[in-house]
């Protein structure tokens, strides 16, 4: 069977489906559009069956792009993914709200089973439900009380679906219902205020009361009126970020290094075990360190979702959002984007997955599209090395460091363009959505550990599979392109060398270092170096510089390590000089250094806008289902970031 699991947001619908599936569970598009579905497998007696978690949605009349999709499935029998039954979770201390969505399914005839879920905060808040009472309102459909986060209500929602099968579905809770026209709003308005009548007398007989809700209401609003105080909620939500982002770059950094020094000592290794050739090389300098490229986000991701994990299931991620609703609405955003767009200043990978959260399709792409520019950690090795090469250490006012004030203006500098370029795109970007948040705060809950736990594993296994194939794929070819080059040309370089050697009597290892560098610079990437040098050349740069800039694009800090390369092998004098003193020594062919203040800034400032990061490609991708919007992030980034490095270099040149 296809079995739907649906209902509105925030009724514990994800802990129903982690609940029946565990880990048997897969993400996909609902076919003909980019909406995410969920499906997992659900074993009910001796077989198998397709779940498919739906798109939270308060009525089967779409407001958004994902309850679009509730409509299109159930509004047509011949679609792919029409349900032979509907699972419809609702949250049993807001019966009248979650019953509309229940009736609009029941009266389509699908054999259904509804499940009152949050039993215990239903009576925590004292509300009390005559489950009888609705069976003989809806004798169509079989009814189950569950408290999904512990895992009480499994083995009766699984009996219930066996057995709900074999139940006539001929009742109507609306007489005549049938689904109106999707651009028939008077249709739409009549029925549901004849639902909301009918429901209204309904609840009278089936729910009752206690005075604990008016305890735990007031508590809840106490909490409310902080949380979502004008000044008072922002402070606490930068608290928390502070406190969430020490977490992570205090504590993803070890195990990051662990598994970046355990890729370099594989590829050691194996590089010193195997015979010599295309094949080991191929092996320790492409597809070895090219996985360890994918493998060392892991960290970072984990503990990013796991954060973020709590706080949604906690109730108050939603309190974020309601608050910074406000800042974020006149720059194209709104409440949803703040996450991802601040998770970005870790890795802009994890921030544009976490943009999931976000309804409006018009408000998504825009965060998804600037998010990249905040600064993230991969750019810190980059603005550490210039910073050091081309600004004093000296102190401003006796007390703060130069050199700190700069490496500040560089993330404020991503930062406040972050949000500009999202005003402008507001105004590029056309979207026949319109633009609002319809959103419900949650009851406070403390976090169920299981669903967090399959949060971070299922974002993980998506990182990984997905982003992963074009990070190797792309490692692979930036290893052939700097490794191969014209035939003739390398012999050529290569003869040259060998003959030096003899002549200025080389050592093996200086011989070695001469033939390195000259192979890249006669390489393809060192060709195409070259080529890039009468564009780069404004802005201050030569031809080394262009084969690193050619070789972050696999990852912004692969720009130090090409340099390291490059410039390791110079004249056998300065042979034994640290990378950022070979730096200074470099001189143009007029004596002129080629890092001064203009160039060095330059550079910086060129990081700050650069789309340099394939791995943020391939989950713009992702996200969005098409090269499209990556391609057009690569065009407007570079075009920022060449401009800016110009204007810069003019400025201080």
């Amino acid at each position: 069977m296809k079995i739907a699991l649906l209902g509105n947001p925030n009724t514990g619908k994800s802990s129903i489906f982690n609940m029946l599936t565990g880990m048997r569970q897969h993400v996909g598009n609902f076919p003909g559009v980019t909406v995410d579905k969920k499906f997992g497998i659900v074993r009910v007696g001796d077989e198998d069956h397709t779940i498919i978690d739906f798109p939270g949605t308060y009525s089967l009349y779409p407001r958004s792009k994902d309850e679009h999709v509730v409509y299109d499935v159930l509004s047509d029998k011949n679609h792919v993914d029409y349900p032979d039954l509907a699972i419809v979770v609702i949250d049993q201390s807001n019966l009248k709200r979650n019953l509309f969505l229940f009736t609009q399914i029941y009266d389509l005839k699908i054999p259904t089973v509804l499940v009152l879920n949050m039993s215990d905060i239903s009576a925590r808040k004292g509300i009390q439900i005559d489950i009888n009472s609705l069976n003989k309102t809806f004798p169509s459909a079989l009814i189950v009380s569950t408290t999904a986060k512990i895992g009480l209500g499994k083995e009766r929602l699984i009996k219930a679906i066996q057995e709900v099968i074999d139940k006539s579905c001929e009742n109507y809770f609306l007489e005549n219902a049938c689904i109106c026209p999707i651009d028939d709003q008077n249709c739409q308005e009549k029925e549901a205020d004849k639902r909301y009548e009918i429901i209204n007398e309904l609840i009278t007989k089936v729910q009752s009361f206690s005075n604990i809700q008016e305890k735990e209401s007031t508590h809840a609003i106490a909490l409310d009126r902080i949380l979502v105080h004008p000044v008072f909620g922002y402070l606490i939500f930068a608290f928390v970020l502070m406190v969430i982002f020490q977490f992570i770059f205090a504590f993803a950094a070890y195990p990051m290094d662990f598994i970046d020094s355990s890729f370099a000592q594989m590829s050691g290794f194996l590089s010193a075990s195997l015979p010599s050739g295309v094949f080991a090389d191929l092996l320790t300098q492409g597809i070895i360190p090219g996985i360890g490229g994918v493998v060392v986000f892991i960290p970072q991701i984990a503990l990013l979702f796991f954060f973020l994990a709590i706080l949604e299931e906690s109730g108050y991620l939603a309190r974020v959002v309601f608050i910074m609703d406000r800042i974020m609405r006149p720059l194209g955003l709104n409440g949803k984007s703040v996450v991802p767009l601040l998770s970005s200043a870790a890795c802009a990978i994890p921030g544009i997955m976490a943009t999931r959260t976000i309804a409006d399709w018009k408000e998504r792409m825009i965060t998804i599209l600037v998010a990249p520019i905040i600064s993230c950690s991969a750019r810190i090795p980059v603005f550490t090395l210039l910073i050091s090469l081309v600004i004093p250490k000296q102190k401003i006012f006796g007390l703060l460091s130069l050199q700190g004030l700069v490496l500040f203006s560089l993330y404020a500098l991503g930062v406040v363009s972050a949000l500009l370029v999202a005003a402008v795109l507001k105004f590029l970007i056309k979207s026949k959505e319109k633009g609002y948040l319809l959103l419900e705060l949650p009851t406070f809950k403390s976090p169920i550990w299981k669903n967090v736990g399959l949060t971070v594993l299922f974002k993980i296994r998506v990182f990984v599979t997905d982003a992963g194939k074009v990070i190797l794929a792309i490692s692979i070819i930036l290893w052939m392109l700097a490794t191969y080059g014209p035939i003739n040309r390398m012999a050529a370089a290569e003869k040259n060398i060998k003959k030096q050697a003899v002549q200025k009597h080389w050592t093996i290892q200086e011989t070695n270092q001469k033939l390195a560098s000259i192979k890249l610079e006669n390489s393809y990437i060192g060709i195409m170096g070259k080529s890039i040098q009468p564009i780069i050349a404004p802005l201050g740069y030569d031809w080394k510089i262009g084969i690193s800039l050619i070789t972050s694009f696999a990852a912004r800090e692969v720009f130090v390590g090409s340099l390291a390369t490059i410039y390791s092998v110079n004249s056998e004098e300065n042979g034994n000089m640290r990378l950022i003193d070979r730096m200074r020594s470099e001189k143009r062919a007029d004596g002129k250094p080629v890092y001064s203040l203009a160039s060095g800034v330059s550079l910086m400032v060129f990081y700050v806008y650069a789309m340099q990061c394939m791995a943020t490609l391939a989950v713009v991708k992702r996200e969005t289902k098409s090269w499209i919007w990556p391609l057009i992030q690569i065009g407007f980034m570079g075009i920022l970031a060449y401009l800016g490095a110009l204007i810069t270099f003019n400025l201080l040149g």
